[in-house]
């Protein structure tokens, strides 16, 4: 329950920063993703059922405040989280590359799904423009962030396993 509660927490903060804070600190026109960078997080820390869930309500919060229909968000991130969760595995606490490549990659993919539904379904047929602008300075500062944000979510994640491990 306590794990519950605290993800849950994390997903809001990270959504109000996201939209809120961070456009305060916006480079280039686009802000890190914060969001991302936590379904990525707990699907390599947790496992694919976690990020899947992870994922899901942070697509759904995106869905809900931003979006106009309720679901490709939620989609998207339920997605990524899942895959993440194929490399919990491989995983080990002290890696930083894997997380570091693997936020890359997200951020890459969830750019080009955001442009296919959002914007190539609608013969908006910019990719070039959407890359360089968009894609690609917001891939460098999501990863710039993730050096340091993901550091405190491995410290909530094993503090969170020392708590289970005592009950």
């Amino acid at each position: 329950m306590k794990r519950c509660i605290t993800i849950a927490i994390i997903i809001i903060i990270c959504f109000l920063c996201q939209s809120t804070v961070f456009h305060f600190l916006e480079l280039s026109g686009v802000v890190p993703n914060l969001l991302l960078i936590v379904t990525m997080s707990f699907g390599l820390m947790r496992g694919r059922k976690e990020g899947l869930l992870v994922g899901f309500f942070s697509g759904l919060l995106i869905d809900i405040f931003f979006g106009t229909v309720l679901g490709p968000f939620a989609f998207i991130y339920m997605t990524l989280g899942y895959v993440n969760g194929f490399f919990h595995r491989i995983y080990y606490v002290e890696d930083v590359l894997l997380p570091m490549f693997m936020i890359s990659l997200n951020d890459f993919v969830y750019n080009i799904m955001v442009y296919v539904v959002f914007f190539l379904l609608r013969n908006r047929l910019q990719f070039k423009e959407y890359l360089l602008r968009i894609i690609l300075p917001e891939m460098i500062y999501t990863i710039l962030i993730t050096l340091f944000f993901y550091k405190i979510l491995v410290r909530i994640n094993l503090r969170l396993k020392k708590v289970k491990e005592a009950e």
